[in-house]
């Protein structure tokens, strides 16, 4: 059920350039630059995580007024885990928690089903309980899927689809020389949902940071200086109009890309 009525006059005016037809079915974001917002503004970094959780929120709920299926949040990586102070960590983890407290209302009032994708079982035990519980209020909810990618990397998302599919082999389920790559999406933490059609990334970093490898492959992608905290719903919005003026082809040919000759005996190398 739509709700373009909730949107923001701002928000309306670009909705209303938009093709519904042509509405991606599942967006992800990296979620960049919330330590540049802090930086920029003399703040600690972790006033710049609160402002960017704000943003979460905001951004879920224009999705779900324009019915987006899917929205999908590079929120903490594998190397964010490792490689951040651990008082950053251990604050990032008290505002997942946080988080999932002060808005699992806002997701049912927005119809919104939350879900998480990553090696979940090596945060917190009480970091789990909370994901969990705020994954079991909202499982009945029939609009916007938001899922939140929490210590997670490409590649060893990868690597944990080839050990399950390794498992299977060594049991006999399976041959390997008729594995394919539906067998390999099957064992995605993504298996469940489409590949996503566009890929934000905030605060002009022309990089996919170990994002979605494997899901990517065919995805348009938009970049954007903004940073994170300061990205709203009609910033998704034109994100999305932006989309819609592109041509997919898959690897195949599309308008304006020249002359297509059909005969291949009248298709001649010319000489170097």
């Amino acid at each position: 059920m739509l709700r373009i009525d909730e949107l923001t006059s701002e928000e309306r005016a670009v909705h209303a350039t938009l093709k519904p037809e042509r509405l991606p079915q599942h967006v992800a974001i990296i979620m960049d630059g919330n330590g540049r917002w802090a930086g920029h503004r003399s703040l600690k970094r972790f006033l710049g995580h609160q402002q960017g959780a704000k943003s979460v929120q905001l951004v879920t709920e224009t999705a779900s007024r324009i019915g987006l299926p899917w929205l999908t949040l590079y929120a903490f990586s594998l190397e964010n885990n490792l490689r951040r102070p651990k008082a950053e960590v251990s604050f990032l983890m008290r505002l997942l928690k946080s988080y999932l407290e002060s808005n699992v209302q806002r997701m049912m009032d927005n119809n919104v089903r939350i879900r998480y994708i990553g090696r979940i079982h090596e945060l917190p035990t009480e970091v789990q309980d909370k994901m969990h519980w705020a994954e079991g209020i909202t499982a009945a909810n029939t609009g916007t899927t938001l899922t939140l990618a929490l210590n997670y990397g490409g590649r060893s998302e990868i690597v944990d689809a080839f050990r399950a599919l390794a498992k299977e082999v060594q049991q006999g389920h399976i041959s390997p020389e008729l594995i394919s790559e539906e067998d390999i999406h099957r064992h995605l933490y993504t298996a469940q949902m489409p590949d996503p059609d566009l890929l934000i990334r905030t605060s002009g970093e022309m990089r996919i940071s170990n994002y979605l490898l494997w899901q990517i492959a065919y995805t348009e992608i938009f970049v954007t200086e903004r940073l994170w905290p300061d990205f709203r719903g009609i910033n998704l919005l034109e994100a999305i109009a932006a989309f819609q003026r592109r041509e997919r082809r898959y690897g195949g040919i599309g308008e304006n890309c020249g002359e297509v000759e059909e005969d291949p005996d009248r298709m001649k190398i010319a000489a170097s």
